[in-house]
């Protein structure tokens, strides 16, 4: 069962909203898919209560966060379903303790920080740190065999947060806003994934591909910075669907996700859903050329 990391080192460029509108149609198309939200931010959580409260006109109940399911090693209470084969591990509040909670459990030996000569304490810390990183893919692990598809949303940021992300992930798709700032930071995540493939023996995973969002449909600099991409990443790495500037995928942040047969709806709602639906089959398509999906 694919496990799919959405990742850029520039905040804003629309992450989280296509990771879990990606989750969404996934969903719809019959696949049970879990959404991580590995961000303390809980921008992808918050997006999927508002879109649980407008379908089922009551609010979502938590009855456990995600951090305190991660200290207990039982990761499964924390997951509540949202809508049919749609489900959440929200991120809360409290998320932000994380690091300091591996710190605490994954401690360097003391004789070795001690006793040992500089190569025994880089040895040392190498292996805590991927102790330490490796242990919430070791908690997904434990239910990974109840879902079809897995969504990882994470900061933008080089933490731990995205380090374990990372580690537990085994596709990555590079969103990329066309601007200048989000090209370099596809850049930067594009080697910084390289660098934690190289580092770790356990680590495993493909870049399954770029996918544009427009900052402004027809704009001279949409077509320069997509010409840039298909140089730095190559014309097959580049997702065929684009995403295009809409407000209504702006709005969903607010309200939730409205579709036919569930919520009000309109002729923005359901454009939006075409366009989702053909991104979600082209992801399936390349996960099948890979070989990753039946």
């Amino acid at each position: 069962m694919p496990t799919i990391l959405y990742g850029n080192m520039k905040g804003g460029v629309g992450k989280t909203t296509n990771s879990v509108m990606t989750a969404y149609q996934l969903a719809r198309k019959g696949y049970k898919t879990l959404v991580c939200d590995l961000d303390p931010q809980a921008n992808a959580t918050q997006l999927l209560r508002r879109t649980y409260a407008l379908q089922h006109n009551n609010d979502l109940k938590i009855e456990k966060t995600m951090m305190v399911a991660l200290t207990e090693e039982n990761i499964e209470p924390a997951i509540v379903n949202i809508m049919d084969n749609l489900y959440l591990l929200p991120s809360s509040e409290d998320f932000k303790n994380y690091p300091d909670f591996l710190e605490m459990r994954f401690m360097p030996d003391k004789e070795k920080i001690v006793t040992g000569n500089s190569e025994t304490l880089h040895s040392e810390m190498a292996n805590v740190k991927e102790q330490r990183i490796a242990y919430f893919a070791q908690q997904l692990a434990k239910v990974r065999n109840q879902y079809d598809f897995i969504i990882i949303d994470v900061p933008p940021t080089l933490s731990i947060f995205t380090d374990s992300a990372i580690y537990a992930t085994n596709f990555v798709i590079i969103v990329l806003q066309t601007q200048q700032r989000s090209l370099d930071g596809a850049e930067t995540f594009f080697e910084y994934l390289q660098g934690m493939y190289n580092n770790y023996a356990n680590i495993n995973f493909d870049i399954l591909g770029v996918l544009a969002v427009l900052l402004k449909n027809n704009a001279g600099l949409d077509s320069q910075i997509l010409k840039d991409a298909r140089v730095d990443f190559g014309d097959d790495m580049l997702f065929d669907q684009i995403i295009r500037h809409m407000e209504r995928l702006k709005r969903y942040d607010r309200t939730g996700i409205a579709e036919k047969g569930l919520t009000k709806y309109d002729m923005h709602d359901t454009r939006l859903h075409y366009i989702y639906t053909k991104l979600t089959n082209e992801i399936i398509d390349r996960l099948k050329d890979k070989g990753a999906l039946n």
